[in-house]
């Protein structure tokens, strides 16, 4: 089982930032894909950005260049540095990580981007 708790969001004005982390415990072995994921009110989730552990990233079109995903393998812990956050990026955050054919899975933290 891995457990993954994240923090740091909260309301942000228009071209603000926001550092979400996600840290990972429990039987953490093997873990290679982390990612975040976010999901609007009446939308599906989508992928916001995934890194694997030997660091190859990928981001959503709508993301690049404004979001930065990181992972400091030594404390399991990945990050989504968030940039110049517009209204529609408002959502529920979740963290992933894959491990084996198992995906988990946090318990979101809002991100509320309004003036």
């Amino acid at each position: 089982q891995v457990q993954l708790v994240e923090s740091g969001g909260g309301l942000v004005q228009p071209g603000g930032s926001l550092r979400l982390s996600c840290a990972a415990s429990g039987t953490i072995f093997s873990i290679n894909a982390m990612g975040w994921y976010r999901q609007a009110p009446g939308k599906q989730r989508e992928l916001v950005a995934a890194i694997t552990s030997g660091g190859s990233t990928n981001y959503a079109d709508s993301v690049k260049g404004r979001f930065t995903i990181s992972r400091d393998n030594a404390k399991n812990t990945v990050y989504l540095q968030m940039s110049s956050l517009k209204p529609e990026d408002t959502a529920l955050y979740y963290c992933s990580a894959d491990q084996g054919a198992f995906t988990y899975w946090g318990q979101g933290t809002q991100v509320t981007v309004s003036s």
